[in-house]
């Protein structure tokens, strides 16, 4: 964390596994994200580009997600710029 600081970058983590690395298949990875338990506000959600499903269930993810009253946002509005720690699961928290 120090040697990413140090360099003027912001130290961020994923807290929502989508699994969709395991290619259980699209309605698995929608299925995964959407009733994940640590689903909440501030979420970043980890989902891999080579991965088989994930490009064909990417829409629906974002439908069920703003279904459920969430709004996508970029990476940069979710993190805090100073006055934070880093919390043992890697997450920023404001202090």
């Amino acid at each position: 964390m120090e040697t990413v600081q140090s360099c003027g970058y912001y130290p961020i983590g994923w807290s929502v596994d989508s699994l969709d690395w395991r290619d259980y298949g699209v309605q698995s990875i929608i299925q995964t994200i959407s009733e994940h338990q640590a689903l909440e506000n501030g979420a970043i959600i980890l989902m891999h580009s080579d991965a088989k499903y994930t490009a064909e269930a990417l829409e629906q993810v974002i439908i069920r997600l703003m279904e459920q009253g969430y709004q996508i946002v970029p990476v940069w509005e979710l993190i805090y710029h100073e006055n934070y720690q880093i919390d043992s699961s890697g997450r920023q928290i404001q202090k």
